[in-house]
């Protein structure tokens, strides 16, 4: 971890790891990330959305950030959940967000689940093996 990391790591409220990186959310809402950049320890792309942010969630390889406003701001792996943007549009209003080793599911405020990430585990949740 380099100096720069190291002292931004200050009013930290928790740690999530992802397999080779770390994500810490501080106490004024930003968060702080370091370790193996592809899986989520560079977060230099979504540093601008990573404002008021209420939990952090990592799977294997990526983060998903729960913002004040309820919207979702993701990293890492893209294949393993780090891009949510094929289903950004639904994730409004997320009350929890919830992970698997390569895939997310988001909780929104109607009581619907949105999914992305590894299909085979769990990033797609519209049908087929085991919900056929």
């Amino acid at each position: 971890m380099g100096r720069a990391v190291e002292a931004e790591l200050r009013d930290v409220l928790c740690v999530q790891s992802c397999g080779s990186a770390f994500a810490a959310l501080r106490k004024d809402g930003r968060v702080v990330t370091w370790g193996d950049a592809v899986r989520g320890g560079d977060s230099r792309m979504v540093a601008e959305q990573l404002q008021e942010v209420q939990h952090i969630q990592a799977s294997g390889a990526a983060f998903a950030a729960l913002r004040g406003d309820g919207s979702v701001v993701t990293w890492g792996d893209e294949a393993r959940g780090g891009d949510s943007s094929s289903v950004q549009h639904r994730l409004q209003d997320v009350r929890q967000v919830q992970a698997s080793s390569s895939a997310f599911a988001a909780l929104r405020g109607d009581g619907t689940v949105v999914t992305w990430g590894w299909d085979d585990c769990g990033g797609h949740s519209s049908g087929g093996w085991p919900f056929a």
